[in-house]
């Protein structure tokens, strides 16, 4: 649940069901990241977790880039299959299940990872220069989606949050590993937003968006969400009296 007060008279204005704002915030912080990140002509991405989480994921790189094909990949064959047909359908682009994760790596400009895995699956080796990939699914110290190799300073790693990154994020088991240090993190997403450091620079640079997701974003969603429902009446309107 997220609790929204009154910065000034510390009143609650609303309670709300988190999953969906997180889910959805979650999303829009990867398309962010996208817009500035990403190749300007990215047309294929592979979307690794083909959950709920997934599918805002491919919503949101569409809507950042101009996405003509996606690769989609599950450990559960049956869900890349659901998902595939279900947003081809939506997005109106071909959306591919596929069981060689690398073979689509390497035709993709985009790769988001959205999984519970412990394991790093996307090897060094399968991605190519100017990739951009966003790291949505670490969110604990025991979870990993990348390669450690990949956060090596060689590439331009982004975080949302640096700190929270080097505790539970893919960054954490590259800096267990040694192969990454949190001086070589070139930027926090906000810092590129708001122009004290530029995004990407070449075409040919790997850039990597760690997201752990940030308490704040949810508290944007959600008065985002608060200003909306007022305005258009909605919602169960509770008086507790004085």
């Amino acid at each position: 649940m997220i609790l929204l007060f009154d910065a000034d008279t510390g009143q609650v204005l609303a309670a709300m069901d988190s999953m969906e704002i997180t889910t959805l915030r979650t999303g829009a912080a990867t398309a962010v990241a996208a817009k500035y990140l990403a190749r300007r002509d990215s047309r294929i991405a592979s979307i690794c977790g083909c959950g709920n989480q997934g599918r805002v994921q491919l919503r949101a790189i569409k809507l950042a880039c101009p996405l003509e094909k996606a690769f989609v990949w599950d450990i559960q064959k049956d869900a890349g299959d659901r998902f595939a047909v279900t947003m081809a359908a939506e997005l109106g682009i071909a959306v591919t299940p596929v069981d060689d994760l690398p073979a689509a790596l390497r035709q993709s400009d985009i790769c988001v990872t959205c999984t519970p895995a412990k394991k790093f699956f996307i090897h060094e080796k399968d991605v190519r220069p100017g990739m951009f990939i966003a790291a949505v699914g670490a969110d604990n110290e025991d979870k990993q989606e990348l390669d450690p190799a990949l956060l090596a300073p060689k590439n331009k790693v982004v975080a949302d949050v640096v700190a929270q990154c080097a505790t539970i994020g893919d960054l954490h088991h590259a800096l267990t590993a040694g192969i990454a240090t949190v001086a070589g993190v070139y930027a926090e997403l906000g810092e590129i937003i708001c122009g004290k450091k530029p995004g990407r620079t070449s075409a040919e640079e790997i850039t990597i968006f760690d997201s752990t997701g940030m308490a704040l974003q949810d508290v944007a969603s959600a008065a985002m969400v608060y200003e909306k429902a007022v305005k258009e009446g909605k919602g169960m309107r509770i008086d507790f009296g004085r």
